[in-house]
């Protein structure tokens, strides 16, 4: 069963404005006023409008008159729609190949087949919030079975994700108010004045009355979110997708089948990637079935390829995971990323030694999914947690360097861990120290070497010392261990003592 995620961005068109005019003070409350004729009301608030009291739909004179400084622009819904799409072209090279917008505030996406690649939903949903902040936008996403429970939830939780174990919808969705169904607003209203309060009231419901007084609309809404009718995503497209495609006048299911049109359709890919002088990074299976439901794969090299053998092989490793229900109907093979590729000679008999291409293997283990492949990188930092930094495992070389002068533990703790420590200040080093309950006694030690902090780009750290010391226990184990502070002075820091790296 797919799984799909809901995307919420509550206050998208105050934010587009923001990032279109830096200008604009942060610290004056914004709305967005829509107009039809002579009646202006509030389209959209940003945060420190809703904070005082603002809401959308009030009257835009009544927001004016609540809040003198309030900063009022006029509605640009086209502009919000292009945002929201290139958002979403975005959301579709990165997170699912079956990803399309939800206006006027929303994204939506199966991330069945792609999840992995992001390290599990739990992962995936933070990274995608996380990304959306860095971008200046607030955003809200919740994942569930359906995309009718994903879009309530998204909408009415204070928490930024929600993840709904499967075949978890029901619990999830009965206490939401009614109009977390995608209702018209009279329809809703009807449906309160009546008594119903909740979707579990209305679920519980026999369906007859419902259908005779507002229609089929009602029933269907709700079969889409408990998941009794399919509710399939129309994915997008951009306008420069290099795709193929197959029907079948007899619907397909059996794996040999299957994998023989997948064969002929990268085969069809990359003769179209050649003729653009591109390979391709990124691709997305799509297969569409019978019963109108959509499942996809997609497969991620370290580098643009137009390898006919080597991409069948990524996909037919993992054809088993495809259920063709009743029949599938169309396959579709898009290179949803893709850049300009550059044939090289690979071998020649004037070269003794040959570089081994490791990529073969990141695609492997990076489609395998669990954990997403890099490697580490020196950066121009002398504090030792900021000089390393993730890169692509295929990244080119930029030259840097770690500093030599002092050696490095080949493992730093991801954060500093207390000690206690006895220590003659404020230049001796540690006679023993205690760490994770353990007390080590210390036969030789090397240091101090004193490690200032960043004051030019942090201005809390414009005093800040730290003094590194690498010590050897009486079992030969090798610790690199720190006092915050210069041991004399308390302003530099706390005189506290930190484990932060092991030596092999």
């Amino acid at each position: 069963m797919a799984r799909v995620v809901s995307v919420f961005l509550p206050t998208l068109p105050t934010d587009r404005i923001r990032r279109a005019d830096p200008s604009l003070s942060p610290d004056k409350p914004l709305v967005v006023i829509a107009r039809s004729g002579s009646k202006r009301w509030v389209a959209a608030a940003d945060r420190a409008a809703l904070k005082l009291g603002l809401r959308v739909g009030m009257p835009a004179a009544k927001a004016q008159a609540l809040v003198q400084e309030l900063v009022v622009i006029d509605a640009d819904p086209a502009a919000d729609l292009a945002t929201l799409e290139r958002l979403t072209l975005w959301a579709l090279s990165r997170y699912s190949p079956v990803v399309a917008m939800d206006p006027p505030d929303g994204i939506v996406m199966e991330t069945e087949g792609a999840d992995h690649l992001q390290g599990g939903e739990e992962l995936m949903l933070s990274g995608l919030i996380n990304r959306f902040r860095g971008r200046g936008l607030a955003a809200h996403a919740a994942i569930a079975d359906t995309w009718g429970a994903a879009h309530a939830l998204a909408r009415t939780t204070s928490r930024e994700t929600v993840i709904v174990g499967r075949g978890e919808t029901d619990k999830a969705v009965n206490p939401l108010p009614l109009s977390s169904l995608r209702l018209p607003a009279e329809t809703v209203a009807s449906l309160r004045t009546l008594g119903f309060a909740t979707v579990g009231d209305l679920a519980a419901t026999p369906r007859a009355p419902l259908t005779l007084r507002f229609g089929p609309e009602v029933g269907r809404h709700l079969d889409q979110m408990y998941g009794r009718v399919a509710e399939p995503i129309d994915p997008i497209r951009p306008a420069d997708l290099v795709e193929v495609n197959k029907s079948f006048a007899e619907p397909i299911g059996a794996p040999e089948t299957i994998d023989k049109y997948v064969s002929r359709l990268v085969r069809q890919l990359c003769l179209e990637l050649e003729k653009r002088g591109l390979g391709v990074r990124r691709t997305d299976l799509i297969v569409h079935r019978v019963d109108n439901t959509i499942q996809s794969l997609r497969a991620g090299t370290a580098k643009p390829v137009r390898d006919i053998a080597w991409l069948t092989k990524l996909f037919r490793d993992r054809i088993e995971r495809i259920e063709p229900g009743f029949g599938i109907e169309k396959l579709s093979l898009a290179a949803t990323l893709a850049e300009p590729l550059i044939e090289t000679q690979s071998a020649s008999l004037l070269i003794e030694e040959q570089v081994t291409d490791v990529t073969p293997l990141i695609d492997v283990l990076g489609n395998r999914g669990g954990q997403r492949i890099f490697r580490v990188a020196p950066v121009a930092s002398d504090v030792p947690e900021r000089s390393v930094q993730r890169i692509a495992p295929t990244a080119d070389e930029d030259g840097a360097t770690w500093p030599l002068n002092w050696p490095r533990p080949p493992r730093l703790l991801e954060r500093p861990e207390p000690i206690e420590v006895i220590a003659l200040l404020p230049d001796h080093p540690p006679v023993s120290f205690t760490w994770r309950g353990k007390r080590r006694r210390v036969k030789r030690a090397d240091g101090p070497e004193r490690i200032f902090g960043e004051w030019w780009k942090h201005s809390s750290e414009w005093v800040a010392v730290r003094d590194y010391f690498v010590v050897e226990d009486d079992t030969g184990e090798r610790f690199w261990i720190f006092r915050s502070g210069d041991g004399v002075d308390a302003e530099t820091g706390s005189h506290k003592w930190f484990m932060h790296g092991i030596f092999a």
